[in-house]
């Protein structure tokens, strides 16, 4: 078992030091919520990245939303379909004023569709809905989606959150001052590690604050100069905070699919009897109990198997070195001859631990693993490109099964999709096929399950694991509850009991 990074003992000794520096800040009106990284964008038809959709959504009102079973469901609007190309959705009798006091219609979710799929905008969300061939708003709470073709999954697609068309068409810049309807309204930006909002309902402020040292955000929490954070923490810190009296977790299992990526134009990791043996050699049940802390559960797919399409028979990829070792054997590697792969992921010092200890099981098997790691921008940018051999990353907040098309169809590879291995299955593209053209959610979903079987096979990941959402606060910190895919929406309820004295 690898020992501790962090020095829990001095971290109680920094914790009492600032403390006392801290109590005179402790008084405010405000919830304040730690971030590993501040939001990329809040501008709803161009933000992409995990925390960005998680702050949008308190912003921003959107059409349609899911449910535990990954189902699509009403949020902003009710739908019927009217044929197998033409939805009509109507928005909810009650009036949904934007922040700016006008109110939601029809022709501004019209406005904020017709923008993300125009190709001069450059949304990254267009090719996502390029399914659609037009949008008419029919008064001011009905409209028409009308559809190149068939397809059932399409309400769970209306998930970019809506904006004033006048204000669209005035080229506000919403990243910088958003106006959404959502139960939060924009308030300040002081600077790029701090954003503050308020709460409609209440007036109550909450401020978010970028801390990206996790020992410094803990320290904060400590100290009260947060109030609340949500993962991004290594588990013994999480273990340590556990302990402290002033502090309570919440865990819940989580969705974020953790996963080996490879090049399939490599000479090495284009070799299915080597993806196999990296398969085997991971001991997944040893990683989540002695270095997650026990909070996380192995993955089979890249869906887990609580969703309506995920594949519910996949059985786990078993720890077994001496298969790995035959495999190996049988793509031609010895221990005179052995597999070289060159393995990068991000400098995040948790990253690099994980990373180390991967590369520890896959040497015992027989392949040398050079461990490269680099700053997050360099590190994405050369895994968008397709500069490597193996990575490991993570998918954060899948919802619709179509993100098998954008991963792993053969006609998917950048910058049409994120097949950035670069594989090529017949099989795998006859399977989305299939399930694209699909006319309802049960043959979609028998196609899914056997294109998931299909990759099992074929591994063009190695899936590792799906890890909890673990929310840590302040003792006085009630009402947040822990969603699965980690959003923030908790925030709308939070409420504080009388504190402690400092």
């Amino acid at each position: 078992m690898v020992k501790p990074m962090i020095d829990l003992k001095l971290l109680g000794v920094l914790a009492l030091m600032v403390v006392g520096s801290a109590c005179a800040d402790l008084v405010s009106d405000a919830f304040r919520f730690g971030l590993a990284g501040a939001p990329a964008n809040l501008d709803p038809r161009f933000a992409t990245d995990a925390t960005s959709d998680r702050i949008n959504r308190l912003l921003y009102d959107r059409l349609v939303d899911f449910n535990d079973a990954f189902e699509p469901v009403p949020s902003l609007a009710d739908w019927e379909q009217l044929s197998p190309t033409h939805y009509r959705f109507h928005l909810k009798t009650k009036k949904h004023p934007f922040h700016d006091g006008t109110v939601l219609t029809a022709s501004d979710v019209k406005a904020t569709y017709d923008f993300v799929l125009n190709p001069a905008n450059a949304s990254p969300h267009r090719a996502a809905l390029a399914v659609i061939d037009r949008i008419v708003a029919r008064n001011k709470t009905s409209l028409d989606f009308v559809l190149h073709r068939p397809e059932p999954l399409f309400p769970g697609y209306l998930v970019i959150g809506i904006v004033p068309a006048r204000l669209i068409a005035a080229r506000h810049p919403f990243h910088e001052h958003p106006v959404g309807s959502g139960p939060f309204a924009f308030l300040a930006r002081p600077d790029e590690t701090r954003l503050h909002l308020i709460r409609i309902r209440d007036q109550r402020r909450f401020e978010f604050i970028a801390v990206p040292d996790p020992t410094v955000r803990a320290l904060k929490l400590m100290a009260g100069e947060i109030d609340m954070l949500q993962n991004d923490l290594p588990p013994e810190l999480t273990g340590y905070l556990e302990n402290d009296p002033r502090l309570k977790v919440q865990r819940t299992s989580g969705t974020n699919f953790s996963y080996l990526g490879f090049s399939f134009e490599d000479a090495v990791t284009g070799q299915a009897l080597v993806r196999r043996a990296i398969a085997h050699a991971i001991d997944r049940q040893e990683i989540i109990l002695y270095v997650l802390g026990s909070a996380a559960r192995p993955a089979q797919s890249l869906l887990p198997p609580e969703h309506w399409a995920g594949a519910r028979d996949l059985k786990p990829i078993p720890y077994d070195p001496e298969e790995a070792r035959a495999l190996l054997r049988r793509a031609g590697y010895s221990p005179d001859h052995p597999a070289r792969i060159v393995y990068k992921t991000s400098s995040d010092p948790f990253r690099i631990r994980l990373a180390t200890i991967l590369q520890r099981q896959l040497q015992q098997i027989g392949i040398a693993v050079n461990l490269r790691s680099y700053d997050w921008g360099t590190f994405y940018g050369d895994i968008k490109a397709g500069r490597f051999q193996m990575y490991s990353l993570a998918w954060v907040g899948i919802q619709t099964p179509d993100i098998f098309d954008y991963v792993f169809h053969s006609e998917s590879v950048p910058p049409r999709g994120a097949n950035r291995g670069r594989f090529h299955s017949t099989r795998a593209d006859a399977f989305i096929d299939r399930a694209r053209t699909a006319p309802n959610l049960a043959a979609k979903r028998r196609w899914y399950v056997q294109l998931q079987h299909h990759l099992a096979d074929a591994l063009p990941y190695v899936p590792l694991w799906y890890e909890d959402h673990i929310f840590i606060a302040r003792r006085e910190i009630e009402g947040f509850t822990v969603a699965r895919d980690g959003n923030y929406d908790g925030l709308a309820q939070v409420r504080r009991s009388s504190p402690d004295a400092p």
